[in-house]
């Protein structure tokens, strides 16, 4: 249990773990609550398990993992599962909906689709969450503490 909440009291890991919770609130919010355009729960399931042939409980997964892994990161707690989790989301991603679009964004709307090059971020902070922990300011380190 201690190597899973263990952090130090570094800035890094606070900067990391809230600018890709801040970063990641948007989309889960999208696909939990339909905010920022997003489809809500029913349809965010619907479009992963009908459209894309994911099975329901990966579907799920990525919709909670995603919305409560966000706020979890804003809080500091299990940044190493939140972040581990968000890895695995990402390379799910890029594996079944933007590999073949390359790897840059669709900034001027002449590709079918979005490149990866938002995940590989997401993936690259993530990496660093792991290595780090939580870092100042996490319940991580207040859990830390206790144990």
């Amino acid at each position: 249990m201690r190597q899973l909440f263990y952090t130090d009291n570094s800035w890094a890991g606070l900067i990391l773990r809230v600018t890709l919770g801040l970063v990641m609130f948007p989309h889960g919010a999208q696909k939990l609550l339909g905010w920022y355009g997003g489809f809500g729960f029913t349809g965010t399931m619907g479009f992963f398990t009908e459209t894309m042939h994911l099975p329901w409980i990966v579907a799920f997964l990525v919709i909670v993992g995603e919305s409560f892994g966000s706020v979890a990161l804003l809080l500091g707690l299990l940044t190493r599962f939140t972040a581990a989790s968000f890895i695995v989301i990402m390379l799910g991603a890029i594996t079944t909906s933007h590999l073949s679009n390359g790897f840059f964004m669709n900034w001027f709307g002449k590709q079918a689709g979005e490149g990866y090059e938002y995940h590989v971020l997401v993936i690259g902070i993530a990496l660093a969450l792991l290595i780090t922990g939580a870092g100042r300011w996490s319940a991580d380190r207040i859990i830390t503490e206790k144990l």
